[in-house]
């Protein structure tokens, strides 16, 4: 299957591009073509045009939000980037700032321009420090050549672009949360409506949000056109996305592909099917926070639609496999305390729906539980699931609901053999520790 890199053109294996060879692939032309010189209303009929979609976890479409940022005419404004990935088996966001930090950089700047904003934030958890290392280096190098500041590229546009290191919580990667985060708060989501943050964002201002991935698609975009844009990768899910495979293949890593390339692809032939010569049991398309799949599903184009379609997600593109040793009950708990974790606790029915959820598997696992143990678990799942400000009690029941009917006689092994049949690993699986 033959690859066109977007975001990783020209980057070297295991490299990275400085602003001069960035600006030698074409770097930043994209904002000089528009900067002074194209209206905003002609860059948003652009991005629409690409159909791109949100590389964040939604999948919505990027030239929409973009419209609703450039309607609040006559409002200060702000952009904020979203780099604070923090779901099990997600890597994409940092590999690419490492990779191409000055195509972020030079989205943020775009974005900004077209929605009229004058202040600019990309949000990194602090315990990136690599990742910040290399932004801020990046940054400051397009600053002094005069991409941002007060006289942008000379035609008396104001941007002020930072880098803003917030907590290394999970919820914080959430988008009001992030806002909180920048405002001074602790990370703690927004109720949505009205909270929208297009319409009541940072300091109560609207506020276009887009994830790290979306923006490095823009320059692209604008330099070769929308329409080059759309005929990359399914009419409904254009363009390419980062995959960050995880877990029992031979050959992990983050891999640029156009969407809709099989599920089976991905792990037979680009990682090198499961490793140790064992059997695939089961995958995680979208990171935990969707519903697993099985051999049967493999075929199945790894694009927003086609996965929802079948009951799961692409989310952050977070794919993890899971061999035939791999007990499902333990796997889930290990979901379980990473959800009941991240819980800021704002939500009663995400803080009691996590706990429970982990209390229930810990019986299961040590061999505690009895049958209406198991439905019991059953019921949790329906009286909690989207009952929080954001989603991450849905996540948490997602991560688990789907091993229930999929594995459920590993469950029910569990309550007859009082524990788990399986042995113990030596280590938490490979996905969680990534």
């Amino acid at each position: 299957m033959a690859v066109t890199p977007i975001l990783l053109e020209g980057v070297p294996d295991g490299g990275s591009l400085d602003l001069a060879a960035y600006e030698r692939l074409g770097g930043y032309e994209a904002l000089r073509k528009s900067v002074g010189i194209a209206a905003p209303a002609q860059i948003v009929e652009e991005i629409k045009r690409s159909g791109l979609r949100g590389r964040g976890g939604a999948g919505f479409s990027t030239g929409k939000k973009w419209d609703m940022a450039l309607g609040k005419q006559g409002k200060v404004k702000y952009v904020c980037c979203n780099a604070s990935e923090g779901e099990p088996g997600t890597l994409k966001d940092r590999f690419l700032i490492k990779a191409n930090p000055h195509l972020i950089i030079e989205g943020v700047i775009l974005a900004s321009y077209t929605v009229g904003a004058d202040e600019a934030y990309i949000f990194l958890k602090a315990k990136f420090e690599e990742e910040y290392r290399v932004l801020a280096g990046a940054l400051e190098a397009a600053g002094h050549k005069g991409y941002w500041g007060p006289d942008a590229l000379g035609r008396g546009i104001s941007l002020n672009v930072q880098i803003f290191r917030g907590p290394d919580a999970y919820i914080a990667g959430e988008e009001t949360a992030m806002l909180e985060s920048i405002e001074g708060r602790p990370p703690r989501p927004r109720q949505k409506p009205p909270y929208y943050p297009i319409q009541y964002g940072l300091y109560g201002l609207p506020t276009l949000v887009n994830n790290a991935e979306t923006l490095a698609n823009v320059p692209k975009i604008i330099l070769r056109g929308g329409e080059w844009f759309s005929r990359v990768g399914q009419p409904t899910s254009p363009g390419t996305m980062l995959f960050s495979l995880t877990g029992a293949v031979k050959r992990p890593g983050v891999y640029e592909l156009p969407l809709g390339t099989p599920l089976r692809h991905l792990i037979d032939e680009v990682g090198g099917g499961i490793a140790h010569g064992r059997r695939l049991k089961a995958v995680f398309p979208g990171g935990p926070s969707q519903t697993v799949l099985v051999e049967k599903d493999l075929d199945v184009p790894l694009d927003f639609d086609a996965l929802k379609n079948i009951g799961s997600g692409l989310g952050t593109a977070g794919v993890m496999v899971y061999d035939e040793q791999t007990c499902m009950v333990r796997l889930a708990l290990e979901f379980s305390r990473f959800y009941q974790d991240g819980s800021c606790g704002q939500c009663p029915p995400c803080e009691l729906g996590t706990s429970n959820i982990t209390k229930l598997l810990v019986k299961l696992e040590e061999g505690q539980a009895v049958q209406k143990d198991l439905d019991f678990l059953v019921q949790v799942f329906g009286l909690v699931r989207g009952r929080g400000y954001c989603d991450l009690v849905s996540s948490a029941v997602r991560s688990v609901e789907g091993t229930v009917k999929l594995f459920r006689d590993e469950y029910e092994a569990h309550i007859r053999h009082q524990g788990c049949p399986l042995p113990k690993p030596e280590s938490a699986p490979k996905a969680l520790r990534v």
